[in-house]
């Protein structure tokens, strides 16, 4: 466990916590003292794992299968979570999708459950978390993006355009939640070493374009968010976070 224990007693929620960028979240928030409940819809073995990771290093977590999609499943794990820990201080929205197409050849379908998954399950899981965070008058948001938000990528036009939205969305409710001492901020990855981007092809074409000169970790996107969401941001807000190694310069 971290010595400096910056979010110590804590309660943190994060979706699309089992494994990738989300899995590398729960841990850095674990080290620092927090309690986590985070979602998954996939693999009950790899929240087992996680789990039981999380009990080696001394730390508390609740998983819950659970999708972001519906407002319904939001708001039973937002309860699920106070029943466990007695309150909710941080949300993290990480759960997304990619159905990469070009827009020639991309199903109403596959535009929708893009922008199903990883715009309206932001607001879902938002929405379900905000009267609590009011009325304690505090708590903190952190939206993952993506630098395909900000500059778009070809073939992408589905997760780009969820990942701009995220940002907006973003932008909106740290104004309108401020006063009550809630923060909003959104983190833009670059390229992560992940599974979702092991399959990407001409890897080595792609690593060119990015200044660092390799992909990042999911560790290091954690460590921007666990920053976020601690005292040492108190006055951030509304901000875009990337963490791209200078691709979107």
């Amino acid at each position: 466990m971290s010595t400096l224990n910056s979010l110590k007693n804590k309660v943190a929620i994060v979706t699309g916590g089992s494994r990738g960028i989300g899995k590398a979240i729960v841990l850095e928030f674990i080290h620092e003292g927090a309690k986590v409940v985070f979602t998954y819809i996939k693999s009950d073995e790899a929240a087992a794992i996680l789990l039981d990771e999380i009990k080696k290093l001394g730390g508390e977590a609740l998983a819950l299968k659970k999708t972001s999609r519906e407002f319904s499943s939001c708001k039973e794990v937002v309860e699920a979570a106070q029943e466990k820990f007695g309150s909710i201080d941080i949300l993290v929205n990480n759960a997304g999708i990619v159905k990469d197409k070009a827009l020639m050849m991309m199903e109403p379908a596959e535009w929708q459950e893009v922008i199903e998954t990883n715009l309206t399950g932001y607001f879902n899981m938002a929405k379900a978390c905000i009267v609590t965070m009011m009325k304690q008058k505090s708590g903190n948001i952190i939206n993952i993006s993506s630098v395909a938000g900000i500059t778009g990528t070809a073939r992408q036009a589905n997760y780009s355009a969820s990942k701009a939205g995220v940002i907006g969305f973003t932008k909106s409710l740290a104004k309108e939640v401020a006063s009550y001492n809630i923060r909003v901020n959104a983190v833009a990855p670059g390229y992560i070493e992940t599974d979702m981007t092991k399959e990407l092809k001409q890897k080595e074409d792609l690593i060119k374009k990015i200044p660092a000169g390799r992909f990042g970790r999911p560790e290091e996107v954690a460590k921007a968010v666990s920053f976020l969401v601690s005292d040492k941001s108190n006055y951030i807000t509304g901000q875009v976070v990337k963490v791209d190694g200078g691709l979107a310069i």
